[in-house]
């Protein structure tokens, strides 16, 4: 019986939106087998002049194409977050290439935070929090919490999930980026 191959992952996205502000962090551990090859990975990036946030867990090759494919279909939506993400599930569930594209993207504005998945999914939390990556489990769980029993802003709220997450997930580590687009950011 043939082994699996060893797969490049430890990767914890985590979203929150609370109050016209959504903040998407991002640790920076590449994991590979059960070595750490890179600690300060860059897993989010800012789209529409700060107006969206999207951060990506999975191939990091698999993810920037996507994240391309996204910032393509945000221009041509007029910057409908809603629209861009719906064009983009369709296309990567029924391209060929892109089918085989192993990734998720979590993406925000100051109205929507969604995770987009090549099973053609398109999902919106119900509270305001959403996680993708290894350590997703412990993030929510983290964010959800603080965000129901404390009045910190998504920005705080992300960092400090992140920071005990980082503490629990062995693929989670605490260098952290943090990106946050707010309503007034979009005038």
């Amino acid at each position: 019986m043939r082994e699996a191959a060893t797969r490049w992952h430890g990767t914890t996205i985590l979203g929150v939106m609370r109050n016209g502000e959504v903040a998407i962090a991002g640790d920076g551990q590449v994991t590979f087998g059960d070595v750490v090859m890179k600690h300060t990975a860059r897993k989010i990036r800012v789209l529409a002049s700060g107006r969206v946030v999207a951060g990506f867990a999975g191939a990091v090759a698999d993810a920037l194409t996507l994240i391309e494919k996204f910032e393509a279909q945000l221009r041509d939506s007029g910057d409908n977050l809603l629209r861009a993400a719906v064009e983009l599930a369709k296309e990567w569930r029924s391209d060929r290439y892109l089918r085989r594209l192993e990734a998720q993207l979590l993406i925000g504005d100051s109205e929507h935070l969604l995770v987009i998945s090549g099973e053609g999914d398109v999902l919106e939390p119900d509270d305001g929090v959403v996680a993708i990556g290894t350590g997703g489990a412990y993030a929510t769980a983290a964010a959800r919490a603080l965000l129901r029993h404390t009045e910190l802003s998504a920005e705080e709220i992300v960092r400090a999930a992140m920071e005990i997450t980082a503490d629990l997930c062995i693929f989670t580590n605490g260098n952290i980026l943090i990106e946050v687009t707010r309503q007034s950011d979009e005038s």
